[in-house]
């Protein structure tokens, strides 16, 4: 595991896969940095305990929360899981679900318990475990985020088939949309109360300000220890058109070089103009799926070609000129 990395590694890493967030990502990278360096810091004799910090993330549906999950644990090189908190508060049995997320994450760790312990778990939608139309919570979304702290805080778990699995070193990581926060902080946040002079840094009075406080997450209806178990709180923000257009070419498994790879192992030559990425990413946008919505959109444009090169062995060059245009191809 590459738990000795250092946070402006671990983010350069993150950037060969993640398109933009970059304050997400130093916010992740800094956090992860800590976290290995507490549980180092624990296996210590007569050291000062380390309590663990784990993470909220914010952000709209397709803008890279679960891909920089999935990144930050292929770095690390430990076992990584999702859940999804909407699924946990449907089902009666809470305890039986949770446990099986414990499973999962062993499974992923080959059974090797030890491995297990060190990985993350990302649970995502957790703002759907609000109150509703300013009601009284609602039941099943509160008992939730009282069974997810059980394994949150870090305690040695039973499980049904008599194995152990302790939770202290795991990392969760927990997303959501959290649609309406940002009423929140609007009537929250100001720092009026602070003398600012000429010499302070506005950078750091702008991050203070946006920063999200335990109290905003409870006006939204996270109950105060959830809330508390989730110390470092980081913002993911909509991509833009041109962010959605480095998605599709940039990241070493970007969609467009997957299918360049495929066809060229067929001695196909890909050619995809610009503006027809430009196109992918309007079509995107329009969509409001993020960057979620642009694999669909680069499938559904190489249907036909994927269809016709099987059969025809002579086919050497295909150029895409257009996403609303017939592919040119040519044979060798």
């Amino acid at each position: 595991m590459s738990s000795q990395l250092k946070p402006s590694e671990i983010v350069r890493q993150l950037s060969e896969h993640v398109i933009g967030q970059e304050d997400a990502k130093r916010t992740l990278a800094v956090a992860i940095y800590a976290h290995y360096r507490r549980m180092a810091a624990n296996a210590a004799e007569d050291s000062v305990e380390l309590t663990k910090s784990n993470i909220l993330l914010i952000g709209p549906t397709g803008t890279g929360k679960t891909l920089l999950c999935e990144t930050l644990a292929r770095i690390l090189d430990v076992p990584f899981v999702t859940a999804d908190a909407t699924s946990l508060a449907q089902t009666q049995f809470v305890g039986d679900e949770i446990e099986a997320i414990l499973h999962r994450l062993i499974d992923r760790a080959n059974g090797d318990i030890e491995l297990a312990q060190r990985g993350i778990v990302f649970v995502d939608e957790v703002d759907k475990l609000k109150a509703i139309g300013g009601q009284a919570r609602a039941t099943s979304g509160e008992s939730v985020q009282h069974a997810l702290l059980k394994i949150m805080e870090g305690a040695p778990v039973r499980l049904k088939d008599g194995r152990h699995i302790d939770t202290t070193n795991v990392l969760f990581i927990c997303g959501g949309a959290f649609v309406g926060l940002d009423h929140i902080l609007t009537r929250t946040h100001t720092f009026g109360f602070i003398s600012t002079t000429d010499g302070d840094d506005q950078k750091i009075l702008e991050r203070l300000n946006a920063r999200v406080k335990p109290t905003d997450l409870l006006e939204f209806g996270l109950i105060p220890e959830f809330a508390g178990r989730l110390p470092i709180v980081t913002r993911l923000h909509d991509l833009s058109l041109d962010m959605l257009v480095r998605i599709l070419t940039e990241p070493k498994n970007a969609i467009y070089r997957q299918f360049r790879a495929m066809l060229a192992a067929d001695g196909v030559d890909l050619q995809v103009a610009p503006d027809v990425f430009r196109q992918m990413a309007e079509l995107a946008i329009e969509y409001k799926a993020g960057a979620r919505s642009l694999r669909g959109i680069f499938e559904e444009m190489m249907t036909d070609v994927m269809y016709a090169v099987p059969d025809n062995p002579g086919i050497r060059r295909v150029v895409i000129r257009s996403l609303f245009e017939r592919a040119e191809i040519a044979t060798g």
